[in-house]
């Protein structure tokens, strides 16, 4: 089981880029990297919440549980 982040599937759909995301958010390009990448272990509700306004969606349109993936 594994939780698959879809951050760039939403700023595609949103046409934003990365640079763009991370000075809305608040955050370094290297830490969205991670996120985007799924390497990350851990966020924080209040990072999660400026990407979602930022984004204009909800937390399921970035966040997606898969079962069986490792």
């Amino acid at each position: 089981m594994s939780i698959v982040v879809n951050i760039d599937v939403m700023l595609a759909v949103r046409k934003m880029r990365s640079n763009e995301l991370a000075e809305k958010v608040g955050i370094t390009k290297a830490n969205l990297s991670i996120l985007k990448t799924g390497k990350a272990k851990a966020i924080r509700f209040a990072t999660l919440e400026k990407i979602c306004a930022a984004l204009e969606c909800q937390p399921g349109d970035i966040l997606e549980y898969r079962e069986g993936d490792a």
